[in-house]
């Protein structure tokens, strides 16, 4: 059975603001995982779309 507290915990670690790629905290990277699925802050998602080598 799974447990409710270890399903809140593990969505919380997700909603911590902290960009995958630059490691760097901003509101957008909690915006942008609702709207595209990634944690990205908008400066690494605007080069990733630009640059997605």
């Amino acid at each position: 059975m799974i447990d409710d507290q270890d399903i809140k915990e593990k969505d919380l670690k997700d909603l911590d603001n902290i960009c995958d790629e630059c490691l760097d905290k901003d509101e957008s990277v909690s915006q942008n995982l609702i709207l595209t699925g990634f944690k990205l802050c908008n400066s690494c998602r605007i080069s990733k779309t630009i640059f997605p080598i």
